[in-house]
């Protein structure tokens, strides 16, 4: 293959780039404003911002270990030191783990693996079609671009939307079902709470973790990231966007009560919703690659939530690919 494009830059994404750039001239594309996907940063001033996404890594395999031990010395991923209280039995087994961030954000893995790659935003891609010998890609914004190989790391949903006329074969019989889940973040009053994370047992709010304890900045208020429970946003992700404010209310509410903590001021609040934030079933298969079409799907649904699962996904694809 002379050119191949890759759509997406979580770590999937991120991971074949950076192996495939070894021997092929590679663009990506992604429908975001900014690198990282699920792990993105959302900026609130310069510096200080959110994990609105994926909260921490904890490593299991050696191999994904090593590779991030690498990146610990290389100043692109640190230990998130801290107070992590656990109220949830079934989420007992991660309080030993160690827990892992990026050094400016948890897309700093993901920045640093497509540093020498061409990246493009603002990039939906709306339709496939193979023409000859090339993919042809149209995007949302009307553009559109001509590749030898076509890699795409989107959710299970979205892959099988733009996908199934040419691999239907794959795609019969799986069943997957990706969880949604909705993430509220708010910058409060200081307070003497210094609990650096939260995992609740509640049907409402799954996760809390204060930004500030993730040592990237110092400022004066605090930042807090609340994430729902899979089965609450399941049930509500549909209503989110026009009830934002109440959502939001409701966060903090349940916040305050689930913490025993006092809210005085809320200086800003915003919600994000993630419609596809993972698969807990894995699949039989780690990546798919058809090598007569020259395309290939990696991503964590096939393994399941991990951030690790999407790493492990896109080594498995590249082994296919180079073969």
């Amino acid at each position: 293959m002379k050119n191949i494009c890759v759509i997406g830059t979580g770590i999937s994404g991120a991971t074949i780039s950076n192996l495939l750039s070894k021997k092929y001239k590679v663009d990506v594309f992604d429908k975001a404003k900014g690198i990282g996907g699920r792990s993105a940063f959302r900026r609130y001033l310069s510096n200080v911002g959110f994990d609105h996404g994926l909260q921490y890594i904890s490593p299991k395999t050696n191999n994904f270990k090593k590779f991030l031990n690498n990146l610990i010395k290389k100043k692109i991923v640190k230990k998130w030191v801290g107070s992590h209280k656990f109220y949830n039995e079934k989420v007992l087994e991660n309080k030993n783990h160690i827990k892992l961030i990026g050094t400016k954000g948890n897309n700093s893995i993901s920045k640093y693996l497509l540093r020498n790659i061409n990246c493009n935003f603002g990039f939906e891609l709306y339709k496939v079609q193979k023409v000859k010998k090339s993919w042809k890609l149209t995007f949302l914004n009307g553009e559109i671009k001509y590749y030898e190989g076509l890699i795409i790391t989107a959710p299970f949903p979205q892959v099988k939307k733009l996908t199934i006329k040419f691999l239907s074969n794959f795609f019969k019989n799986k069943k997957i079902k990706m969880n949604a889940n909705l993430t509220v973040m708010v910058v409060l009053k200081k307070t003497k709470n210094e609990i650096s994370s939260y995992f609740f047992k509640d049907k409402i709010l799954g996760w809390a973790a204060k930004e500030n304890s993730k040592r990237r900045f110092k400022y004066k208020y605090d930042l807090w990231t609340l994430q729902s429970t899979y089965a609450w946003a399941n049930r509500n992700f549909s209503k989110y966007k026009k009830q934002k404010i109440k959502f939001i209310n409701l966060f903090i509410k349940q916040f305050q009560k689930l913490t025993k903590s006092k809210i005085e001021k809320v200086y800003f609040s915003n919600i994000h919703g993630w419609k596809y934030s993972s698969n807990s079933k894995p699949l039989n298969v780690k990546s798919y690659w058809n090598k007569s079409l020259k395309i290939g799907i990696c991503g964590d649904w096939f393994n399941g939530p991990r951030y690790e699962n999407g790493w492990n996904s896109a080594q498995d694809l590249y082994k296919k690919i180079t073969s």
